[in-house]
């Protein structure tokens, strides 16, 4: 099957300041405060380049073919076209000169706007959004996921009914047919309304299930770590080596998008679950994180966070922004988090010689294996439920279901056997030690 030729179209809007010639002294002073609060953030941004770079890998990672791209500046954007007509006409002759079969917008785009487009350039055109959910449909693999995203999409498609062509105009149409009836725009609003209350009540039943789930591994002092991070950053790799599972791991993007959770050991003999989540992005569209809040439910819920970032990337900084806002928008920001850079492999020797682990960050390499031990440990420390307590125990050996629980459960740092039982120092969760409670050694 052929690949479909995208052209990509990048917009860069340079905001220019007004001079505030001939202001009055307090004018001036109003408009000086009014900058100061609306003057760019310390946050890390992404540039057109980088941006149009990201758009790249989206269009790859939905199987397309890049054909050809163009980055467009300009000071505001054209409300009926986003780019100006006498651009667009340049972008329909470039995209024609290389038989592109589609064209994929780095920016949201109005349904008039797409309309406007689509008749000079005489292809299909599709903005950064609808790319998005179109690699989410691609990856859904559970009912569940699809659900969620087939939400995302009918909320996108509605208030883009309007104006899509001849096919919206009147029922019928014609003498005998003028009347009350209803326009198909009606008609098919109607249509998605009722899907879209469906595919809502189908995703609160899943809540309901995951709900019930949830309470039943709450009744267990088992806390759960949530794996999240921007798209490709390895998540998935690093969940497969702390858990030996057997989850997709893939170079493209929203590999994962149906949630995994997996038992882990750690080093204190606690077992924890860990949560692999989809993977978050720049501009995450809002109708993603609603439809999605289902599976972002083991985030709000989970003890500790693990923030997973590429060390490799050169955007890694402003990858980890635009993580934390969506923690935010999730209700998470303020969560006990550990974050772990990952891909250290790919770093040059020297840079990675030169890396040191603090209270708040792991380097780690999932792919190679490096640097697992340090943060199972880590995780360990962080954990406060079920929290490990050191005590010493005198078991008879009779009491041999007593000591398999203390071989399993626990960290045993000395053993010896005396008059029948055995005397041991270790280190126990809490829920085991209530119940040897009757052989601890004051």
């Amino acid at each position: 099957m052929r690949k479909e030729r995208a052209f990509l179209v990048g917009l860069d809007y340079r905001k220019r300041r007004a001079s505030g010639k001939g202001l009055t002294p307090g004018a001036q002073a109003a408009r000086d405060v009014s900058l100061a609060k609306t003057k760019p953030t310390s946050e890390p941004q992404f540039t057109a380049e980088e941006s149009l770079g990201e758009l790249r890998d989206l269009a790859i990672s939905a199987g397309a073919e890049i054909a050809g791209e163009l980055l467009q500046r300009r000071d505001r954007p054209d409300p009926a076209t986003l780019i100006g007509r006498g651009k667009l006409e340049e972008i329909a002759g470039a995209a024609a000169s290389v038989s592109a079969d589609l064209l994929l917008f780095d920016h949201d785009l109005t349904a008039s706007q797409q309309r406007n487009i689509e008749q000079v350039v005489h292809a299909r055109v599709i903005d950064r959004t609808q790319l998005i959910l179109d690699i989410f449909a691609t990856h859904a693999r559970t009912r569940e996921g699809q659900l969620q995203v087939e939400l995302a999409q009918l909320d996108y498609l509605l208030p883009r009914l309007t104006g899509r062509g001849v096919e919206m105009s009147q029922l019928g149409g014609g003498i005998g047919t003028r009347g009350p009836g209803e326009t198909q725009l009606e008609t098919d609003r109607r249509k998605i309304y009722r899907r879209i209350r469906h595919v809502k009540e189908q995703i609160e039943n899943v809540r309901r299930i995951r709900a019930q789930q949830r309470q039943r591994r709450e009744s267990v002092p088992v806390a759960t770590v949530a794996l999240v991070g921007y798209t490709n950053a390895g998540k998935s790799t690093l969940f497969n080596a702390l858990t030996n599972a057997t989850v997709l791991e893939s170079p493209r993007m929203f590999a994962t998008l149906d949630p995994t959770l997996r038992s882990v050991a750690l080093p204190s003999k606690r077992k924890v679950l860990l949560s692999d989540t989809v993977g978050f992005i720049r501009s995450l569209p809002h109708a993603l994180v609603s439809s999605f809040r289902a599976t972002l439910e083991e985030v709000q819920r989970a003890a500790l966070i693990l923030q997973v970032s590429d060390a490799s990337s050169p955007l890694s900084s402003e990858q980890d922004a635009q993580v934390d806002r969506v923690l935010k928008e999730l209700e998470a920001g303020e969560k006990p988090r550990l974050h772990i850079k990952n891909k250290i492999d790919l770093l040059p020797p020297k840079q990675r010689d030169s890396l040191r682990d603090d209270s708040q960050t792991v380097h780690v390499s999932a792919a190679k294996g490096i640097g697992l031990s340090t943060l199972l440990d880590r995780i360990d420390q962080a954990l406060s439920e079920d929290a490990t307590a050191h005590v010493r125990l005198r078991v008879p050996q009779k009491e041999g279901k007593a000591l398999a629980m203390l071989e399993a459960r626990s960290r045993i740092y000395s053993r010896q056997y005396k008059d029948g039982a055995v005397e041991l120092e270790a280190e126990v969760p809490e829920s085991l030690a209530r119940k040897l409670n009757e052989w601890v050694v004051s």
